[in-house]
């Protein structure tokens, strides 16, 4: 496993970190199982939400991480401030609710990461900066920053920490994939920095050095080698959300060279598919949301696989040859 530092955590920080979506009070024995073998494998950084399964994700990873004595040797991610069917909710009131019900069910003092699950673009960033650094302040969490903010907004509130002696945003988590997001299959506040719209993005951050927490980098399926073009129709029957997101013709052109790669080096297409998120020049760290120690073991050997600059821009179809 490799690992890499959040400025403001003095924690090492996988660059592989587990979603942990699937985690459920009522599959104990199961859940422990996977938190168990994820981490026998590397991995330090579990990712979880406020939103996820009512509450139910993060009380279970408390639960394994208070009977395996782990505080101190885990990396938890946790976000606030998911919109309902009522309003968006990215406010400081509702940041210190969701931050005092996630201390509550993980049943620790402090959150190491804490970000926005969502921006309001409507509002001012300043009252949002002030409340995370309050939080901050306080000892709820270590650092902070946003899930799905476009980069403007992100640099618009470190601007303002900066401004005021404030901490700024130390991290940043949005869609990553050698895939384009054609559609999100959450809505349009779902940001990405895939594909050729969003270079200007991928060169901010790279300029800025800022670590990203990318979802998605298996395209929700996409690169698990069960989908072709042979079998599309009868995943539209079956209203799969992928279909939406990711099954368009620029993408199946990517995943026909994945496949080619793939073969030529004794891989899986989802090894290829994450080595290019591995071999990508920023500041990465994936969540993954793997069913098992094998599934995670397969992610991480390719996270050590090197492909070329030429490799890179060939599968994104920057260039037609190696």
């Amino acid at each position: 496993m490799k690992y890499g530092s959040i400025p403001g955590l003095a924690k090492p920080v996988s660059r592989l970190a587990q979603g942990c979506m699937m985690l459920d009070p009522k599959q104990i024995e199961w859940s422990f199982k996977l938190l168990d073998e994820v981490f026998a494998l590397g991995c330090n950084t579990f990712d979880l939400a406020h939103v996820y399964g009512g509450g139910g994700c993060e009380r279970v990873f408390g639960q394994w991480v208070r009977e395996r004595g782990l505080r101190d040797k885990v990396v938890i991610l946790s976000k606030g401030c998911h919109p309902n069917a009522d309003r968006r909710r990215v406010t400081p009131y509702d940041l210190s609710a969701d931050i005092q019900d996630s201390l509550a069910r993980l049943k620790v003092d402090m959150i190491d990461i804490h970000l926005l699950h969502r921006d309001d673009p409507a509002l001012a960033v300043g009252p949002i900066v002030e409340a995370y650094n309050e939080h901050a302040r306080a000892g709820r969490i270590t650092v902070f920053g946003g899930s799905n903010w476009k980069h403007p907004r992100v640099a618009e509130a470190n601007a303002y920490a900066k401004a005021h002696g404030l901490t700024p945003f130390a991290a940043s988590s949005p869609n990553y994939s050698l895939a384009e997001m054609v559609k999100s299959p959450w809505g349009d506040d779902c940001i990405s920095i895939s594909g050729p719209a969003n270079e200007e993005a991928r060169r901010w951050y790279a300029r800025e050095n800022m670590p990203l927490f990318t979802w998605s980098s298996l395209a929700r399926g996409f690169f698990s080698g069960a989908i072709s073009r042979g079998h599309l129709e009868s995943l539209k029957s079956a209203d799969n959300s992928t279909v939406h997101t990711y099954c368009h013709e620029a993408n199946f052109q990517r995943l026909d060279r994945v496949e080619i790669l793939a073969r030529e080096k004794g891989a899986t297409v989802t090894q290829i598919a994450m080595a290019y998120i591995a071999n990508t020049p920023l500041n990465i760290f994936s969540l993954i949301g793997c069913y098992s120690g094998a599934e995670f073991k397969q992610c991480l050997e390719a996270w050590e696989m090197k492909l070329t600059p030429e490799e890179m821009a060939w599968l994104d179809l920057k260039r037609d040859d190696r």
